[in-house]
């Protein structure tokens, strides 16, 4: 009897054994029908009947690309090699004529400077500023969402209406703040002084870009763990050092990418700020790239170098984008 049963348990191990190699076997099969039908396991992919629809659905998006970035930049491209007289009558060849008088001339050699220091400024304003509220949005007991609010109502605002406000609030006659400053002893004239115009526009195209970097902060801050932070509150770690040495970290990433878009911003983004406040000027002191671009091609007509210039900023972007990727990413920690 016991014989039996034995050899009935083990015919059921043996049987068991089979049954689940042979699914074993099956599952592969299985995972390639999948991978063959749907591309990558656990995901859809989208049959359309006719290969049209896909072309249609992507046609408005591609109709702007094509209209307003490769056809303008293929333009300029072309453009910053001939000389062009205001009319558009003549057209001469010049090679790289164009490039050469800009990287040899004192003006423009200013305004790329002007456009570096700017751009440096803004950028560590705006983060730094944005940081500091977005530290704060969690200590705001009452009126929370008036906080938010006020905060964020200048991305609201257009440019040229920022760059007016500014220009009017700091108005050495008629502005407030600047009464408020020479009752300080401060002298303060941003039509006559470069430096003065300089912080002005600086501080106008910072305040109009706080907001943004502040709800991409707060998002990063609100996805830390919190039972890491109340660990450390347990520890006995104040809010300052619990920000900097978990909160801080752990939001890299989006610092990283927030130091990327405020270049972009600086450099192709405050045109209207300074075209309102100072037109580049005292004495090119505010001349960023992207305003003697507009005032060479569209004010002193002289297309070639205006295509030239836009063209050498593309190239200055870029490699300060890939001097941040290269020098700044790597202190970016991308684990949780």
């Amino acid at each position: 009897m016991q014989g039996s049963t034995s050899v009935s348990a083990l015919g059921a191990r043996h049987a068991s054994g089979a049954s689940s190699s042979a699914a074993a076997e099956r599952e592969p099969g299985a995972r390639k029908g999948a991978r063959a039908a749907g591309g990558t396991a656990g995901l859809k992919r989208a049959h359309y009947r006719e290969a049209r629809l896909p072309l249609l659905l992507l046609l408005p998006q591609l109709l702007v690309l094509l209209l307003f970035f490769f056809i303008p930049a293929i333009r300029a491209l072309a453009q910053a090699f001939v000389l062009t007289d205001p009319f558009g009558n003549s057209v001469q060849f010049v090679w790289f004529d164009n490039f050469r008088a800009l990287l040899t001339s004192p003006e423009y050699q200013s305004s790329v400077w002007v456009t570096i220091w700017f751009t440096l400024a803004q950028n560590a304003i705006t983060l730094a500023i944005a940081m500091v509220l977005a530290f704060a949005t969690d200590r705001v007991v009452r009126a929370r969402g008036l906080y938010r609010s006020v905060i964020l109502l200048p991305y609201a605002i257009a440019p040229v209406i920022a760059g007016i406000l500014w220009a009017f609030l700091f108005n050495p006659s008629v502005g407030p703040i600047a009464f408020l400053l020479k009752g300080m002893g401060i002298a303060w004239d941003p039509i006559r002084s470069g430096f003065d115009a300089f912080l002005l526009v600086t501080f106008a195209a910072s305040w109009k870009h706080i907001c943004y970097d502040y709800i991409f902060l707060v998002a990063a801050l609100l996805a830390v763990p919190p039972s890491l932070v109340e660990a450390a509150a347990v520890d006995g770690a104040g809010p300052l050092l619990r920000f900097f040495r978990i909160g801080l970290p752990m939001i890299s990433p989006t610092i990283f990418f927030l130091l990327a878009m405020n270049f972009v911003y600086g450099f192709f983004e405050t045109f209207a700020i300074i075209d309102a406040v100072t037109k580049g000027g005292p004495g090119g002191a505010t001349m960023i790239l992207v305003y003697k671009v507009y005032l060479d091609g569209f004010v002193h007509i002289d297309l070639g170098s205006s295509a030239a210039q836009s063209v050498l900023m593309m190239i200055f972007a870029l490699v300060l984008t890939m001097v941040q990727f290269r020098y700044v990413e790597r202190n970016v920690n991308y684990d949780v």
